[in-house]
């Protein structure tokens, strides 16, 4: 096998989480925090069949990134998983005031992670970072008060396993937002368990989509997005992309990734 200089290339697929308010609480509550945090993750990946103990994990106090095998069950992760952690988080949480309640941000990707000296390397760690501190999905569990958990699934995870029917969730379960973080830039999926996503204020991310569907504005770090006939989005993970003019003069630009269309995906390469 040809192997290039940054060595072997891979994709895996990634889970970030990170709790609410861990900053603000004082040194009891982020204890109790960091003990309930694995656990609850525990739990939720034994009742969706996940083998925990086969993730390559980096925690922070309040937060966990992991790498999951090679091979692992993406519709595991999506949505029992999902599901069980946020019944988890209910269970915990009952009989407890508002401001002893746990509540996570999540955030899955798939997409290329190799290993490196000191972890993985890749704009897959790198992506699914960025999205779980974007403001949107901050926002959407402030907008949500009883909400447990809020979760948000990149283009691949979304457009290859929920729009396409590979799980029990209904696509319009969903709200598409635009993300913005530090050098990234690219499109998530967000979920809240008991709310209807659609219906939360997030006034300033439907602002930043409007003008961005309506320039057709492509990523610079690693995930294009766009318009695509006027009502699609392109999402890759190497180049940007570029819509073409309508009327006057035109110019063909090439555009390499994979190009959303409703719940059609097509791949494009060079």
């Amino acid at each position: 096998m040809s192997v290039g200089a940054m060595g072997v290339f891979d994709r895996r697929l990634l889970l970030a989480v990170d709790a609410r308010g861990y900053g603000s609480a004082d040194t009891a509550r982020q204890r109790e925090i960091q003990t309930v945090l694995p656990r609850l993750l525990s739990e939720a990946a034994e009742a969706a069949g996940l083998d925990r103990a086969s993730w390559v994990r980096q925690a922070a106090g309040d937060s966990e990134f992991a790498v999951l095998p090679a091979g692992s069950d993406e519709q595991a992760l999506v949505e029992p998983f999902m599901r069980r952690l946020d019944a988890g988080l209910r269970a915990h949480n009952r009989d407890r005031v508002p401001g002893a309640r746990l509540a996570l941000r999540a955030a899955v990707h798939f997409g290329p992670a190799s290993e490196a000296p000191n972890g993985f390397v890749g704009p897959g760690p790198v992506e699914v970072s960025r999205i779980l501190e974007s403001d949107p999905l901050h926002r959407a569990l402030a907008e949500a008060p009883d909400a447990a958990l809020a979760v948000a699934l990149t283009a691949p995870v979304f457009t290859e396993l929920v729009a396409q029917g590979y799980t029990n969730f209904r696509p319009d379960e969903f709200r598409e937002v635009v993300i913005e973080k530090k050098e990234y830039r690219g499109r998530a999926w967000l979920w809240v368990p008991g709310y209807d996503v659609h219906a939360l204020d997030l006034s300033d991310v439907d602002s930043a989509s409007a003008t961005d569907s309506a320039s057709g504005a492509a990523t610079d770090s690693g995930s294009a997005t766009g318009s695509a006939s006027g009502s699609g989005s392109a999402a890759g993970s190497g180049e940007p992309a570029a819509s073409a003019a309508s009327g006057g003069d035109s110019a063909t630009n090439n555009l390499y990734g994979t190009v959303i269309h409703g719940n059609v995906v097509f791949g494009i390469s060079k």
